[in-house]
């Protein structure tokens, strides 16, 4: 089956690198003196029951009516940061009825004044931070990015400060894959980044955690480091917070949950990954977030 899996698979495809790469990291355990730890977050003046986050997803209804508002709602149920990718402001403001601490993630739309309009919104709309998916700038025929009938276009770091000044929330750019990017975002003052490559949106891509230690190097613990792509467990997101990572997002494993039970769906993805993230803490001597140690991981 693990063969048939691989062969599934085509040359270059950043989705199979990632995954075996995660799954090449091994855990070193501690455990004299351990103790059950602590998974509280601490983010953006809030205190969240997990660092074990939803994704920045979009359009989810297909898994279940009214898809990003179920997951928003299972979020909130297990106090954690919801993430909301492309959507309307009605669907964001949905999303905010729920309760959930949201992070609305904006495109990089060609049309500036609709950045600025979803900025505002989301101030609005009481969000947690608001953010730009940067690279999803570019489509895969060589020219620029048309998502759902809106241009995309590249952004400058004049550009990305713009909207950092434009709000009083965080802002965080998703989508650094290198530490040249990072230092950018370090220099303009960004309020966090996501390590990433949007699940695979570039061939041969490098996966996110083999770059992740040497990005969080560079930053020094400037802003919050977020981790997606491919993470589907409690494991997954215990190495990345290990290399450096704050908190990690799960996302399409959870939309097998929601298509499944909606937000009961959702609600028990983060929980199950919770208390497998608590395992591995409880069995390295992690007491709490922040005590994650990078030598307890070994490559295969």
């Amino acid at each position: 089956m693990a063969e048939d899996r691989k062969q599934s698979f085509r040359p270059g495809d950043s989705n199979r690198i990632n995954r075996e790469y995660l799954d090449s990291l091994m855990v070193e355990m501690r455990q004299i003196g351990a103790q059950l730890p602590d998974t509280n977050l601490e983010l953006y003046g809030h205190t969240f029951s997990t660092p074990v986050m939803t994704a920045a997803l979009s359009h989810l209804d297909s898994c279940c009516p009214n898809g990003m508002v179920e997951m928003a709602k299972g979020a909130a149920r297990a106090n954690a940061v919801m993430w909301a990718g492309m959507g309307s402001d009605e669907e964001l403001e949905a999303i905010a009825g729920t309760g959930a601490k949201t992070i609305k993630i904006i495109k990089p739309y060609a049309d500036e004044a609709l950045i600025f309009h979803k900025i505002r919104h989301a101030e609005q709309c009481g969000a947690l931070a608001v953010g730009m998916d940067i690279d999803h700038a570019f489509g895969h025929q060589g020219g620029y990015d048309v998502v759902l009938g809106q241009q995309m276009r590249p952004k400058t770091a004049q550009q990305l400060h713009s909207y950092l000044k434009a709000t009083s929330l965080p802002f965080i750019v998703k989508g650094v894959l290198s530490v040249q990017d990072a230092l950018l975002c370090a220099e303009i003052g960004v309020g966090g980044i996501v390590v990433s490559h949007h699940h695979g949106i570039l061939d041969y891509a490098i996966p996110p955690l083999r770059v992740l230690p040497d990005i969080a190097a560079a930053v020094g613990g400037k802003f919050p480091i977020f981790v997606d792509c491919g993470l589907e467990s409690g494991a997954d997101v215990f190495k990345a917070m290990a290399l450096g990572a704050t908190a990690a997002s799960i996302g399409r494993k959870m939309m097998e949950d929601l298509h499944e039970a909606g937000n009961d769906g959702a609600l028990r993805r983060i929980e199950a990954a919770t208390a497998e993230l608590s395992v591995f803490m409880a069995r390295t001597g992690t007491k709490d977030l922040s005590q994650f140690d990078s030598s307890i991981i070994w490559k295969r």
